[in-house]
């Protein structure tokens, strides 16, 4: 993997990382549903403006469902529940129910597509379960309900990330910009409605604000753009990539900015979730060392 293809990859885990950090900060005080109003709306602007300047236009009349269901599932819900837990989950433990995603993927494929589970698959998603296992059912003792249903939260989010991936795998090709751009848009205008009922618990400081634009123009429109890039120069798989080091960050931002305490328990079931997604997805760093030498040569 090139020098700067690398450098692309640190760097999105760590905006992505932050983004669970941003999240309990602002959540409490403007609540989640404001707050991912205000993220995709800003995230959708910052992306039209990107799509002027690079003269693409969105097919709205051909795609537009095929928007609202990626609008809905890859962004709308699973937005809007980390946001709830964000009111009562350390950014450390979503940053790690967020590494679910492959081993819902895992499920929801086998359910859904009737794809095969090979050995490496099922001990990936065993060892994948344990570890939520451990997280809730171990370190989870001093969670109180509503963190308890917050980790719930997070672990359906995941699940709908997992929704979105494989709806894209058998949805119709529409290029990877477009499926951001117009997928924000609608999930734009489905939060919206629900906006005036759900007002800010308190007034919101310099930070608060400092947050959503991070939120919705670094984690949100930055992050996208970074990421097709980073498609584009290694592949697809490589920079999937990505979801082993996010909570790395997460955690990282989590206990450096926050001051949460990660306990061993929590690196424990961490690690276990993280090394099922390895075997899931069939990780493996040779993967990118071959990469590398074929990007050389």
């Amino acid at each position: 993997m090139p020098l700067s293809s690398l450098a692309k990859l640190i760097g999105l885990a760590a905006i992505w990382g932050g983004s669970f950090l941003f999240m309990r900060i602002a959540a409490p005080v403007l609540g989640p549903v404001l707050l991912i109003q205000l993220r995709v709306a800003l995230a959708a602007v910052f992306l039209l403006g990107l799509a002027f300047l690079s003269k693409k236009k969105l097919d709205l009349k051909s795609d537009w469902r095929h928007f609202l269901i990626l609008g809905l599932f890859n962004t709308a819900i699973p937005f809007l529940l980390f946001a709830w837990a964000a009111k009562s989950l350390p950014a450390s433990l979503m940053s790690v129910l967020n590494a679910t995603t492959p081993i819902w993927g895992a499920v929801l494929g086998a359910i859904w597509l009737r794809n095969r589970l090979s050995v490496k698959t099922i001990a990936g998603l065993s060892l994948g379960i344990t570890g939520v296992a451990v997280l809730v059912g171990l370190d989870g003792g001093h969670l109180s309900p509503t963190a308890l249903l917050g980790v719930g939260a997070g672990l359906i989010a995941a699940a709908c990330y997992a929704i979105a991936a494989l709806y894209s795998k058998v949805a119709k090709s529409v290029d990877a910009f477009s499926n951001a751009h117009g997928s924000m848009w609608a999930a734009t205008l489905m939060v919206a409605p629900a906006t005036p009922f759900f007002p800010a618990a308190s007034a919101a400081n310099i930070w608060v604000v400092i947050c959503v634009l991070m939120l919705g123009i670094l984690c949100s429109g930055i992050a996208y753009v970074l990421y097709f890039k980073l498609i584009d120069e290694i592949g697809a798989a490589p920079a999937t990539t990505v979801t082993f080091l996010v909570p790395v960050f997460g955690v990282l931002w989590g206990s450096l900015i926050l001051h949460e305490h990660v306990g061993w328990i929590s690196v424990i079931g961490g690690l276990l979730i993280i090394t099922g997604t390895a075997l899931i997805t069939g990780f493996s760093p040779s993967v990118l060392m071959k990469r590398r030498v074929a990007t050389a040569e």
